[in-house]
């Protein structure tokens, strides 16, 4: 088996995605998931798929049963990505659902106790974040999406990031721990 790789997923947020794909597309060794939400907020932001495929395997939600899943049962990731993550994708895995690839991938990386690092797009009362166009704008998150992504902030094997530099730290501190 080759060495175990970096399983990222994006989900539908929008929240600083330019900068998140531009991180990982950087990184050697990562397989890209992509939710259904995810290819929509992408093609917004006028990111071609087909730039991504060019760099790293990329795993669309087509499946129900998120097949790809089983590769975290074969060691075959040593980490999982969610950058960035919806408050909709955020709520379901603080519930345990996992009915789409990504809350499945983390689902099963938790249950593998494989590392979680999460970039939610809900850290703050009030936060400013890029608009398809590359326009600045303002969003208040709800009390509800705020408490799911501290109730993340608990869960083992997960560690939550509240900007695109401390994901590159996070990142970056996992790969440097893992050589």
């Amino acid at each position: 088996m080759k060495a175990p790789r970096l399983a990222w997923a994006i989900t539908g947020s929008g929240h600083y995605i330019e900068e998140c794909l531009e991180f990982m597309l950087g990184l050697d060794n990562v397989d890209c998931y992509l939710s259904q939400a995810g290819e929509e907020v992408l093609k917004m932001y006028g990111v071609n798929i087909n730039d991504i495929k060019a760099k790293m395997p990329v795993y669309r939600d087509k499946a129900a049963s998120a097949p790809p899943v089983g590769l975290f049962y074969k060691g075959y990731y040593h980490t999982f990505v969610m950058a960035p993550t919806t408050s909709n994708t955020v709520a379901k895995c603080v519930l345990g659902i996992a009915d789409s690839l990504a809350t499945n991938l983390y689902s099963q990386a938790g249950k593998c106790r494989i590392e979680s690092i999460v970039y939610p797009c809900d850290i703050a009362p009030e936060m400013e974040t890029t608009a398809p166009g590359h326009k600045k704008v303002m969003v208040y998150p709800r009390p509800v999406d705020l408490e799911a992504t501290d109730k993340m902030r608990t869960f083992p094997y997960t560690q939550v990031v509240e900007s695109v530099d401390d994901l590159k730290t996070a990142v970056i501190r996992r790969l440097v721990s893992l050589s």
